[in-house]
C-alpha cells in the first residue's frame, strides 16, 4: 500500500521536477554552445547557426556573387539560413524532445499534465 492513502510522495515529486529542470536548463546550454549548418546553391553559400537559432557565420563562393544578380545571391542567403535553422530545430528536437515528453507526457506520476 502507498503511504498517504495512495498520494505520490511529494518530495520525490519535487526532486523529479528539479532533476528535469537541470537537465532541461544543460541541454538549453548545449544547444546554445553546438553549431549546426546549411547551405544552398549547392554549397555556393554556407550559413553556420547555433543550436538556439542565433546566427554565427555566413560563407558565400565568390563564384555566387554577380554584381548584375545580387537577388538570386540574396535568395540564396535566405535559403541556406533557413536549411541551417531547419537543422537548429531537428537539433532541438533531439535534445529537448525526451525532455519534454517528460514535462508533459506524463513524466511526473501524480501531477496532471
Amino acid at each position: 500500500m502507498i503511504p498517504g492513502g495512495g498520494q505520490p510522495n511529494m518530495q520525490q515529486l519535487l526532486q523529479q521536477a528539479q532533476k528535469m529542470q537541470q537537465d532541461l536548463q544543460r541541454a538549453q546550454e548545449e544547444l546554445a554552445r553546438t553549431e549546426v549548418d546549411g547551405q544552398a546553391g549547392g554549397g555556393l553559400v554556407k550559413a553556420t547557426v547555433t543550436g538556439a537559432g542565433e546566427l554565427r557565420a555566413l560563407k558565400i563562393d565568390p563564384q555566387a556573387v554577380d554584381p548584375e544578380d545580387t537577388e538570386t545571391l540574396a535568395d540564396l542567403i535566405v535559403a541556406a539560413v533557413q536549411a541551417a535553422n531547419e537543422n537548429a530545430q531537428n537539433l532541438q528536437q533531439q535534445k529537448l524532445g525526451p525532455l519534454a515528453q517528460g514535462l508533459g507526457g506524463g513524466g511526473l506520476p501524480g501531477l496532471p499534465f
